[in-house]
């Protein structure tokens, strides 16, 4: 979790493990893609803004 650069998750909310670990690390979060586990896989290169809930994959 430390290397990463951000955090998208399928499913949760503002108070899900996932996000409460983000805000402790200061990393961005998109919470409740529903489909990200099955699109993105490991070593993918993608850009996220957090602030609109936006995940796009670049490479």
């Amino acid at each position: 979790m430390h290397k990463a650069g951000a955090f998208i998750i399928d499913a949760g909310g503002i108070l899900s493990h996932a996000a409460i670990v983000a805000r402790e690390l200061k990393k961005p979060c998109v919470i409740g893609t529903k489909i990200a586990t099955k699109v993105l896989k490991n070593g993918d290169l993608v850009e996220v803004d957090a602030d609109n809930g936006i995940v796009k994959i670049i490479k």
